[in-house]
């Protein structure tokens, strides 16, 4: 693997004219803020226009020297710690664009004074210093990107200011700053510190420690929020003392150092560094309560640096880098924080950790000397040592891009590994680089080379970058002359950059081809860490990154494919993502007449699931060929499926069927016939047909085509569509049809709204008419499927549609594959028809007679126990008691609903000769006493009203009512029931039988 790509990310330089020796340097948003380490006491601010053109904007005094100053976007405000009398001070820099209008007003004000309206109003043309006391002395500062938040570094503390928007009237909003919380760390004296969406990062000399304050939710039914103030610093979670952990103890010329340790996630709690909080906000409904989430800790040992002394070894460079959701919104207010990393450095490595759900290092720099300091962007690491500045390739964007997706690493999508190997781009000469800082497209350098270098650096022959010629450089007093300088270094752009790598990578296609992927791959990310950055939509290299992009996701592809690698599988997604068509792959890799070229594993891979997939590229005849010829010998398994692709569907039959037939020699199979005999009906060969249909059974067959369900049914442009295989069963095999399509039902190969469309298609019916077939297939589904989800939808389609044909007097275009006796023999969801429905039918009128298939499939399902009648009923309201059949509908859903009563009433209105045969099936257990309660005086009255003229009630109830009845009741109960007008000789057998049936109990 190569280490270092001499690449050029590093364009023209321009000198800052700046009259003093800069001591500290930040830039803002657009601008330049430089300190002098004379004693002026001012901050000089220059404007940085495109290219790195530098332009003095003006200057404005400070109390004393700075010591430390940084700047924060949100809010555009600059603060610092200054020293004055030995004393330090915080200071926090507003409005101070005003100065650059030429106003010289400055309004000095304490942090949390309440501003009168009347002195407020004069804000808006003066700069605003707001002081901010502290107990003890500042030691470091740090601005939140994401809100403007202060973090402040004290001896055993951290400060935090909240950035506050105040409006002091209509027109006017000034911020200000509200301490807000304090945490304690005891025998922690802070050397920098780094603050990012509520995530804090803590180095002293050789220990990092990395927090995240947590909002406390309150109650289950408010949404969150925070406590009342705390009143006293709470225990550290782990209960540890700060008198037992000394970080170090000197004890008179001898010094302790600890072991070095990392801790990550939920054990850095056991650090031993206890941590209170103690908050001074005023208390108030929205006061916010916080814990301390531990995230890392890690301390080193002085002599692991290889460079110097022991006591040389220190961190440095402490940075919370943000990373946001790829840029849908413009405004910086909905900007969606995606990940968050930190980068610390010791003097000769530098480490980059991902704070995310889980907390885990993910790069490590080793430099190749000394370092001075270290700047972290979203794409590079940018390094100064005593005579380098060195860019390093960063994994931030691969990190965040599984972040945003966490299944980009599937068929669809992929990106390089976070783990990919970093490298060193370029390493530029400098003489002395002391400090570095970075925005936007530009680095900010300051060197300053010692006595003995300044000749040296006037020869002719020094390595430094071309200056423009327009460049500013003040040399007007013998102030400026010794050898420091301020430069600002401009960045190529992207675009660049990315085709210099893409260019360089070619020198390792054919010797180093893991190097040639690992340069490609920078540029990919290179390139995707352009386009998550929050202002690429507002990017004039916007649709150049865009192109960028898909163009080296090809490239990615082409590697993959062309050489042999374990990760050959990636040739599959790069490409997809790509947007190359199939044709155009097979351009890039398959060269014209020759005959011998060999294909690696990754090219096969793209082919054959490309093939299987459902796309609407259709080949070309000669390209057909050709993929058929590859695969035939790379891999001749996979041939049956990809024959029978859409992508394949303008490949010759004839040919087809030959390399099917080499294959059939081989290994022969139940889908290798099927798809010949696909091919042979294509030829119009049907005696080829023939034959091969007979070579297995039909549910051999039936199976046979779960294998290859594109056999029967394609897609295009997501719509299931028949093919002519379909066709011809339809016509000449609808069994094996219906049978087939139940198969991959069952096993997934085709959703059941799919099914409908498949057979509607088949049969040429419109939306809204069932064809006879896919009756059939729900039928036959009823009979094996054993999805409970789909069985209801089932039962009520198929009732659906027997009530239709019943009542809109419609018979099936094709005759139905199954009786409604094989169905209740084979399907355990249509029951028996109960007998009584036959006395009732035997009335019936013989127009019916005609649809008796679906009257009799309709009443079997109604007699099931599967059905919900509930859900039905809606569906069988066509059917009304007006004939025969629908009474039987009425009569077996009252029944099945419970209301045996109701069913009773309707067939002593309807068909009284069927009331006895109906009580005799259904009148048992609970519903029994319909019998004396219901039947008996109903056929009594009857009778007594008919006469003799009415055998069928006569009969009835003699034989089986009143023979029940007596069996039943007690005497007395049974003559209360009995008519008082009735004939004794008629009674009086059932009541002897009673009497007697009492005394032989």
């Amino acid at each position: 693997m190569v280490q270092l790509y001499n690449l050029h990310p590093f364009g023209s330089q321009r000198v800052v004219p700046c009259k003093q020796e800069p001591a500290h340097f930040c830039c803002g948003q657009d601008v330049l803020f430089v300190a002098s380490t004379a004693a002026s006491c001012r901050v000089d601010v220059f404007t940085v226009r495109e290219q790195g053109r530098c332009e003095a904007l003006g200057s404005f005094a400070t109390l004393g020297p700075v010591l430390r100053m940084a700047h924060s976007s949100a809010g555009d405000y600059l603060v610092t710690i200054e020293e004055k009398s030995r004393a330090t001070f915080l200071r926090a820099y507003m409005n101070w664009r005003c100065m650059s209008a030429g106003s010289s007003r400055v309004c000095v004000r304490m942090v949390g004074h309440k501003m009168e309206e009347s002195y407020s109003e004069a804000l808006k043309e003066q700069m605003s210093v707001v002081e901010m006391p502290l107990s003890d002395p500042p030691l470091c500062i740090s601005c939140c990107p994401v809100n403007g938040d202060l973090l402040v570094g004290c001896k055993n503390k951290l400060v935090i200011f909240c950035l506050k928007y105040r409006v002091i009237n209509q027109n006017l909003t000034v911020l200000d700053f509200e301490r807000s919380l304090i945490l304690h760390i005891d025998n922690l004296i802070p050397a920098e510190v780094a603050f990012c969406a509520r995530h804090i990062a803590i180095t002293t000399e050789l220990d990092v420690l990395i927090l995240k304050l947590e909002l406390v939710q309150q109650s289950a039914d408010r949404t969150e929020q925070y406590a009342q103030g705390v009143s006293a610093p709470e225990k550290a979670v782990d209960g540890g003392s700060p008198s037992t952990h000394p970080l170090q103890l000197e004890l008179d010329e001898f010094i302790i150092c600890q072991k070095p340790v990392e801790l990550l996630g939920e054990e850095s709690k056991l650090c031993e560094i206890p941590v209170t909080l103690e908050s001074t906000e005023l208390p108030t409904e929205d006061t916010k309560h916080f814990q301390v989430q531990y995230l890392l800790f890690r301390r080193f040992a002085p002599g692991q640096s290889p460079f110097g002394f022991c006591e040389e070894t220190k961190l440095h460079s402490v940075q919370l880098l943000p990373v946001y959701q790829t840029a849908y919104e413009e405004t910086e207010s909905k900007r969606k924080l995606l990940s968050l990393f930190c980068f610390f450095s010791l003097p000769h490595v530098g480490y980059l950790y991902s704070l995310g759900k889980l907390v885990e290092l993910i790069s490590t720099y080793q430099y190749s000397e000394k370092s001075e300091q270290a700047v972290l962007t979203p794409q590079f690491l940018h390094v100064i040592t005593s005579q380098n500045l060195q860019c390093f390739t960063v994994r931030c964007s691969a990190a965040a891009a599984r972040s945003e997706d966490p299944y980009i690493d599937t068929t669809v999508k992929a990106c390089p590994p976070v783990t990919l190997d970093v490298c060193t781009l370029r390493m530029q000469l400098f003489i002395g680089p002391r400090a570095i800082c970075h925005f936007k497209n530009h680095i900010i350098l300051l060197t300053k080379a010692d006595t003995e270098d300044i000749t040296e650096r006037r020869k002719p022959t020094r390595r430094m970058l071309s200056r423009k010629a327009d460049c500013i450089k003040s040399r007007t007093n013998s102030e400026s002359e010794p050898g420091w300088n301020l430069y600002i270094i401009n960045t190529v752009s992207t675009i660049q950059l990315y085709r210099e790598m893409v260019e360089y990578s070619r020198t390792y296609e054919n010797v180093k081809t893991e190097s040639c992927i690992h340069l490609l791959s920078e540029a990919h990310l290179l390139v995707r860490a352009a386009i998550m950055d929050p202002h690429f939509l507002k990017s004039d290299e916007k649709e150049d990154l865009l192109r960028a992009f898909r163009e080296s996701c090809a490239f990615l592809g082409d590697c993959y494919s062309r050489f042999d690698t374990k990760d050959y599988h990636l040739a599959l997604p790069y490409y997809r993502m790509s947007g190359l068509s199939m044709t155009e792959v097979l351009k890039r890799l398959v060269s014209e007449g020759d005959e011998i070229q060999t294909y690696e594993r990754g090219f096969i891979f793209y082919l054959t699931h490309s093939l299987n997939e459902d796309s609407n590229e259709e080949l070309s005849k000669e390209s057909g060929n050709k993929v058929l010829q590859i695969l035939y010998l790379a891999d001749p398994v996979q041939l049956p499926d990809i024959l029978c692709s859409p992508s394949m569907r303008n490949i010759c039959p004839l040919t087809a069927v030959k390399y099917l037939q080499k294959i059939e020699k081989m290994m022969p199979s139940v889908v290798l016939t099927l798809t010949k005999a696909f091919f042979a009906l294509k030829m119009g060969d049907l005696a080829m047909y023939e034959h091969e249909m007979r070579s297995y059974k039909e549910t051999t067959l039936a199976c046979g085509f779960i294998g290859q369900p594109r056999l029967l049914q394609q897609r295009k442009e997501g719509i299931v569509t028949p093919t002519e295989f379909a066709v011809h069963l339809k016509e000449m095999q609808p069994g094996l049809l219906v049978a087939a399509t139940v198969a991959l039902h069952e096993n997934s190969k085709i959703e059941l709204e799919e099914a409908d469309t498949f057979f509607k298609m088949l049969c040429n019916s419109s939306e809204n008419t069932i064809p006879q077939l896919l009756v059939d297939f729900w039928e036959a589904l009823l009979v094996v499927s054993s999805q409970k989800k789909i069985l209801q939808e089932l039962l009520l389609r198929v009732t659906s549609q027997y009530v239709w044909r019943i009542s809109k007097k419609q018979l099936p275009e094709t005759k139905p594959l199954k009786t409604t006796e094989d169905l209740i023999n084979s399907c355990s969801h249509f029951g028996l028809i109960v007998p009584w429905i036959a006395s009732i039918m035997s009335v019936g009128c013989s127009s019916d007679k005609d649809y008796h298939e679906d009257i009799s499939r309709l009443q079997s399902l109604l007699c099931s126990q599967s059905i919900s009648i509930a859900s039905v009923l809606p569906v069988l309201e066509p059917l009304t008691e007006a004939d025969s059949v629908g009474l039987t509908v009425r009569v077996l859903c009252n029944t099945r609903l419970g209301n045996h009563e109701e069913a009773i009433d309707q067939l002593l209105r309807r068909c009284p000769d069927a009331a006895v045969f109906y009580a005799q099936h259904e009148l048992k257990g609970d519903s029994q006493a319909l019998w004396w309660n219901k039947l008996l005086p109903e056929l009594c009255k009857r009778t007594r009203l008919t006469g003799n003229d009415c055998p069928v009630l006569i009969s009835s109830l003699k034989a089986e009512t009143l023979s029940i009845v007596a069996m039943e009741l007690e005497l007395r109960d049974f003559l209360s029931l009995l008519p008082e007008d009735g004939t004794a000789a008629f009674f009086l057998p059932h009541l002897l039988h009673c009497s007697q049936r009492k005394l032989l109990t």
